[in-house]
């Protein structure tokens, strides 16, 4: 694995600096060709419009080794075509699917030797994102942009084995009908940061955003889809134009459907349906499935009777499935894995 020197059976769910990053930079119009750096450091004006009014946008997705030794990252297509729709919400201009796979495969190759091993439950983490650099004083959108894309080693996000979570029907709302939900908006995650904590003082781990109009419906968390079980195996996942379209969350419904030959549905769920099912998750790239063993909704606590110790049966067939296909152990379907590097764990010598 070159000299990265690094513990990989032990690693967390932590920033690392790698080698290198790319940097592109949009100006007059247009994106310039971009640049591999070392320097991890970014240096705008003062008065740019990601530090005054918040215009920016990411992407995260991760680059995998597969059991026969190639180096994939899984469809990021997909990331590509959700950065271009959060950059047009946010009158930023759109980096090309083109470009962006391209940015996001130099920088892996560069940094391939930080891509964990297989079978060590890690995977290097891929955050692409656009921000505004120039300098903007009034309320109106920056003229100049950078494009970036870094990467860092990333272990299992559930260390020690999978802890059923437990969340809350949240006071607070995490997007408006007609704004900024559906999409990857920085400022959206700026919000939820309060909510969060308010969850974590509470004793929860997460929380579950109704819809902001009439607050009957489940949503989302701030950084994940929910998935539903039903008692006769339906998966259900909420409809919703404020909800983030998660890449992960469409790629199990798939799954569940074509692999594992189950009912979907993808519909508004009322708050007062959670008692009806027998199985919950949080799905989204960092975890791909995250198990909910209770919901409290004010005095009412709703526990999933298939999953308050351990991630429920239909949801364990759903993760194994996905990360089967993703590591290479599953035939994946057409377009799902780019190839990065076909190489072995060993990557040099």
């Amino acid at each position: 694995m070159g000299n990265t020197n690094l513990d990989w059976e032990n690693l967390g769910f932590d920033y690392r600096q790698t080698a290198k990053r790319y940097v592109s930079n949009y100006e007059h119009g247009t994106w310039d060709e971009g640049v591999l750096t070392e320097d991890s450091n970014v240096v705008i004006n003062e008065c740019a419009g990601v530090l005054q009014y918040a215009q920016t946008c990411f992407e995260g997705l991760k680059a995998y080794r597969t059991e026969d030794g190639k180096v994939v990252i899984f469809r990021p297509d997909l990331n590509a075509e959700r950065l271009a729709d959060s950059a047009t919400r946010l009158y930023m201009p759109v980096v090309s699917e083109e470009k962006f796979l391209d940015a996001v495969e130099k920088t892996v190759l560069a940094n391939i030797d930080f891509v964990p091993p297989y079978g060590s439950g890690g995977t290097l983490y891929i955050r692409p994102y656009i921000f505004g650099s120039g300098a903007v004083i009034g309320v109106k959108p920056d003229t100049k942009f950078q494009f970036r894309v870094f990467t860092t080693p990333v272990g299992p996000y559930f260390k020690g084995g999978v802890k059923p979570l437990s969340i809350c029907v949240s006071d607070f709302d995490r997007a408006a009908p007609h704004g900024t939900g559906h999409v990857k908006a920085g400022l959206n995650y700026a919000m939820s940061l309060h909510a969060l904590q308010v969850a974590h003082e509470n004793g929860f781990d997460e929380n579950m955003y109704l819809d902001a109009a009439t607050r009957t419906k489940v949503e989302e968390t701030g950084g994940a889809n929910f998935i539903f079980v039903t008692k006769d195996n339906k998966i259900v996942t909420p409809k919703s134009d404020t909800i983030l379209p998660s890449i992960t969350r469409r790629s199990l419904m798939y799954v569940a459907k074509e692999y594992l030959g189950l009912e979907v549905e993808e519909r508004e769920v009322h708050v007062e349906e959670l008692k009806d099912f027998v199985e919950c998750a949080l799905c989204g790239t960092a975890a791909v499935l995250s198990p909910v063993g209770k919901v409290t909704n004010k005095d009412e606590v709703i526990c999933f009777a298939n999953g308050t110790t351990e991630m429920g049966p239909i949801c364990k067939k759903l993760y194994d499935t996905l990360t089967g296909i993703q590591m290479g152990k599953i035939e994946a379907p057409e377009g799902w894995i780019r190839v990065i590097a076909d190489t072995t764990a060993k990557v040099s010598e």
